[in-house]
């Protein structure tokens, strides 16, 4: 009796520990990803470009992968906070998140403990840029970016301008346009795109840097002075460039999905196929490039190779500000 009740026990134990780890994940084979749902994390607050993208391909990652897509948000610490749990998820594909330049590469640099190193983050595919701008309200006394320029050097820290996050794209080109102008902004950080042109519209900035997408959507509502283009931007073809105002300065955010690291090749391979399927959709392109999105179709390694390069690129420039 005692025999058979050990052996029960033990037949127990075994089974409820083979349910743990199947519902951990850590028994699935990696041949066979997906079989459940996949957290897509932003770093963001919703409303934002990575949300506004992450809700255009949700139903095409839906059909290609044949499992449900949920959207998280995660904001705090310009994206850092996400990033910092994302290294510490399971490596099995089911957790990814939006992988945003410069923002995964300046956090670690000025942040004492950012809680990951950018090479942490595995990168899976590079989907979109937007060009950063710089626009000032129709009511504003201001009609070109030296006018401003001129009256912030006047009035050192008078002018307010609002952008998203702290050590981000938004901030960094703010930074730039202060150590080539001699200009002196105080900035003002919101918590994602979406409250800082809130906060812009709502008159509490007298000037917003803002992304591409944000400068379409709102026109009306504003003077754009300046974009962050090598070239003009199609969409906006009367702004000129910083370079073009004098300027030597390009400013965007890169944006794509990574993975935790030591995730296996063939999941990242899995979604990585998933998202250039969508990237190159036709349809998806459309309503993207409609809304002032430039989009892009870079698998894994070329965006780890892109990711090394502007680590060096970024690096150089924060040394410059004095930012490091």
């Amino acid at each position: 009796m005692r025999r058979s009740t050990t052996v029960l026990v033990l037949v127990i134990g075994i089974a409820a520990a083979a349910m743990t780890v199947h519902a951990s994940g850590k028994s699935e084979d990696p041949a066979q990803f997906p079989r459940r749902a996949i957290s897509y994390v932003i770093p963001f607050d919703p409303g934002g470009q990575s949300d506004v993208t992450a809700q255009y391909q949700k139903a095409y990652l839906e059909e290609l992968l044949g499992v449900n897509i949920v959207i998280r948000h995660q904001a705090g610490a310009g994206g850092a906070l996400a990033w910092a749990k994302l290294v510490k998820s399971e490596a099995d594909g089911y957790t990814i998140a939006g992988n945003n330049i410069p923002h995964i590469i300046i956090q670690p640099l000025v942040r004492e403990n950012a809680g990951y190193q950018t090479s942490d983050l595995k990168p899976v595919y590079l989907f979109q840029t937007t060009p950063i701008g710089i626009a000032v309200a129709n009511d504003s006394p201001f009609n070109t970016l030296e006018e401003l320029i001129s009256h912030a050097r006047s009035n050192p820290g008078t002018v307010t301008v609002s952008g998203s996050g702290t050590h981000s794209g938004h901030h960094l080109a703010v930074l730039q346009l202060q150590h080539l102008s001699g200009a002196e902004f105080t900035y003002i950080p919101a918590t994602g795109a979406a409250p800082s042109v809130t906060n812009f519209l709502g008159r509490h900035s007298q000037v917003l840097v803002a992304n591409s997408n944000d400068l379409l959507a709102h026109i009306t509502d504003m003077k754009v002075l300046a974009i962050g283009t090598e070239k003009r931007f199609a969409p906006l073809p009367d702004v000129p460039t910083f370079i073009e105002e004098g300027y030597e300065m390009t400013a965007g955010i890169d944006r794509g999905v990574a993975v935790p690291p030591d995730t296996p090749e063939s999941v990242v391979a899995r979604l990585e196929a998933a998202f250039d399927a969508v990237s190159t959709n036709p349809e998806f392109r459309r309503n993207m490039e409609n809304m002032g999105f430039v989009v892009h179709t870079v698998g894994s390694r070329e965006f780890a190779a892109y990711i090394a390069r502007k680590e060096t690129e970024i690096l150089t420039v924060l040394r410059e500000l004095g930012e490091i």
